[in-house]
């Protein structure tokens, strides 16, 4: 009887091998990573305060007319959220509550930073796509910042809650309550379960900071000149911070006008040859 069934075991095996090897199973396929994320650009340059901005802060008309500003400014409440020793920017995370006085919202956005190296964009994405920033993940959008000598790669969540019209921003406990409702679970859980969580608990406002946004044309490109006055090292008055900015989905058309208004601007005087550190000046000075 042992001896039939040792028999019958035997030949199940080799049946299963025959067919197995007839139809080519291979067993399961294995996952495919997903691919990374493709950014868009946004060239962003220092103009230098005494040769384009006014006495009375507006735009002298040099830089009105070479960029075709008409219209009046776009007014914003900026402010940041952080803890006092910078937990969240440490880790390359920026919290920010924004107001536009023409619209109807609070805009709250969660951005993470990666830095890029000579230039090696793909190593970024790359990165950022190991720790779950990939081109699946549509709640974030990824770009890449491109300033005088760096650049920086950036995935930006953002999220909208209703508000009137005008600057006002609801206490600082109000906007931190707002941000903590809709806190994305990649921040949630950055670190570790809840890490994002109970920093942003912990964080205080960074602000608010009254921007002053001009919207004008580069070479067929929207392009904004933003004014931020931000409080002094001292705290004694505020140092105006401007930035041109233009944006566009295309590498070669941002390297090649990054270079052509880079040109400009050295030719009038206007450009200061540094990156932009605006963020990181609101977060150290408030």
């Amino acid at each position: 009887m042992k001896t039939s069934l040792r028999i019958t075991k035997f030949m199940s095996v080799v049946t299963l091998s025959a067919v197995l090897l007839a139809t080519g199973w291979k067993g399961a396929e294995p996952i495919q990573a997903a691919a990374n994320a493709t950014p868009s650009y946004e060239v962003k340059l220092l103009l230098d305060t005494a040769q384009v901005l006014n006495a009375d802060g507006s735009l002298k008309s040099g830089i009105v007319n070479e960029f075709g500003i008409s219209e009046d400014a776009q007014r914003l409440s900026v402010e940041y959220f952080d803890t006092d020793s910078l937990q969240l920017n440490d880790e390359g995370w920026n919290v920010r509550f924004r107001k536009k006085d023409d619209k109807k919202n609070y805009e709250l956005t969660y951005k993470k930073r990666y830095t890029i190296t000579n230039g090696n964009i793909d190593a970024a994405l790359t990165q950022a796509n190991k720790e779950g920033f990939s081109a699946s993940d549509d709640n974030y959008e990824a770009e890449v910042d491109w300033g005088y000598s760096k650049q920086t790669l950036s995935f930006s969540n953002d999220k909208k809650t209703n508000a009137s019209k005008g600057l006002a921003l609801p206490s600082p406990d109000q906007a931190l309550k707002q941000l903590q409702d809709n806190l994305p679970g990649k921040l949630q859980n950055w670190k570790s379960s809840n890490w994002g969580k109970h920093t942003l608990a912990n964080s205080r406002v960074r602000g608010p900071v009254q921007v002053s946004k001009y919207k004008g044309s580069f070479q067929g490109l929207d392009t904004d000149v933003e004014v931020w006055p931000i409080r002094s090292a001292n705290g004694s008055g505020t140092d105006n911070i401007i930035e041109i900015s233009f944006k566009t989905s295309d590498y070669n058309t941002a390297a090649s006008n990054r270079t052509k208004l880079m040109n400009l601007l050295q030719s009038k005087g206007w450009l200061i040859p540094a990156d932009s550190l605006k963020t990181n000046l609101v977060l150290e000075r408030y």
